[in-house]
């Protein structure tokens, strides 16, 4: 007797190839301010990568404002869409986020919201990236995760260029990325 998952018991791998050709790698370009570009890898629990997630990444300006404008193809400029290739490496370029107010006394740190879709996940992932070397990398999201964990969400400089980060996803195990219930 031959048993075959049903597709509720199934998830992917149809990710990328459903939605890589919406996604982009690179930012309208706005004057006075900076393009950022993040590369990484979606890693599972055994530190394979994944090759079929993508990720959505909501993001201020650099103003700290969620804008309303998009860009020549209709997409929000502050939302862009990465999909990983064969060797789970994802990569997209933004304009730097600044700082969004929240209240009167308190803003939050430069960040970009995360949403990760991939094999194996029937309900998307949610976290945060935040960028080093911000004193605020200690806004309330990030005051709620236990300081050990914290590094999870937090880019790293590129060697020789700080245009560029690199921020790895891991699904799961010792080093796994902070994700935040929804």
């Amino acid at each position: 007797m031959k048993l075959t998952p049903s597709g509720s018991q199934t998830v992917g791998p149809f990710f990328r190839i459903g939605l890589q050709h919406l996604c982009s790698k690179s930012a309208t370009t706005i004057e006075d301010t900076k393009i950022v570009t993040v590369r990484g890898r979606v890693l599972d629990g055994d530190g394979v990568p994944v090759p079929d997630a993508v990720l959505e990444i909501w993001h201020a300006n650099a103003q700290g404002k969620y804008s309303g404008d998009f860009d020549e193809s209709g997409r929000s400029v502050c939302f862009t869409r990465a999909a990983t290739d064969d060797q789970g490496q994802f990569e997209f370029t933004i304009p730097k986020p600044g700082a969004v107010p929240f209240t009167r006394e308190f803003t939050q740190t430069p960040h970009v919201a995360v949403l990760v879709f991939a094999r194996g996940l029937l309900r998307h992932l949610l976290t945060r990236m935040y960028f080093p070397g911000n004193s605020g990398n200690a806004d309330s999201v990030l005051r709620m995760v236990p300081e050990d964990r914290r590094a999870t969400l937090i880019a790293r400089e590129t060697a020789g260029d700080v245009h560029t980060y690199e921020w790895n996803v891991v699904l799961q195990g010792l080093d796994e990325t902070v994700f935040f219930a929804w």
